[in-house]
């Protein structure tokens, strides 16, 4: 581990594959480096609706918008990294709920066991439907009250806390999940880990090498 390493925001989406495989390495880069990963949840279409600007929208621009190049990505990327990945073509959920719930555990202190489960869900188990029931039962899981979560999920301070987070994504520069932010700067994307990784060894330690 690292001394002095500075903490590392991580802007994620739930329904996104890509989030999902950033996840899975996240321990692994909190060990190897001694940083403290933050997980932002964030609704891309949020993000995209505040910045004026979606890239989905229309025709693909270029061929990594292709939704089946991505799912091939995606599984190359499971694959390498030794994880467990199914396409989500039959979860149903609402993201917009699913985000809240999550800054609801944040607000309750178990984000990231919390989004951990979510991503098993839609990734992993294809658990469907994705709903409030599920929802309770997975924050008794991770050690939430199923009760409390649902209180949280409903109380307008926990809508006001996501806004919140998207104002904050937007005034670093974030244009997409995942993302992470360290010291200011966004590295975009799932594929960036290992840049983070070596930026964040510089950030505690100039002398270091890759």
């Amino acid at each position: 581990m690292t001394s002095g390493a500075p903490a590392l925001d991580f802007y994620y989406g739930l329904g996104s594959r890509y989030s999902y495989l950033a996840s899975t390495q996240t321990q692994r880069l909190e060990a190897d480096t001694g940083c403290r990963v933050r997980w932002r949840p964030l609704y891309s279409a949020d993000l995209f609706q505040a910045r004026g600007a979606d890239p989905f929208q229309g025709p693909p621009v270029s061929g990594q918008y292709d939704w089946a190049w991505r799912r091939f990505d995606a599984e190359c990327w499971a694959d390498y990294y030794g994880v467990p990945f199914r396409e989500p073509q039959d979860v149903s959920f609402e993201p917009g709920r699913i985000v809240l719930a999550a800054t609801a555990a944040a607000r309750l202190g178990a984000v990231e066991s919390f989004s951990r489960r979510l991503f098993q869900a839609i990734f992993v188990d294809r658990t469907a439907p994705l709903d409030d029931a599920a929802l309770r039962a997975f924050a008794r899981e991770v050690g939430l009250d199923p009760a409390g979560l649902a209180a949280a999920l409903d109380d307008p301070a926990t809508a006001a806390a996501y806004e919140a987070t998207v104002a904050e994504a937007l005034a670093v520069g974030v244009f997409g999940v995942p993302s992470f932010v360290l010291e200011g700067r966004v590295y975009f994307g799932n594929d960036r880990l290992p840049i983070v990784r070596h930026m964040i060894r510089k950030a505690a330690d100039p002398r270091a090498q890759a």
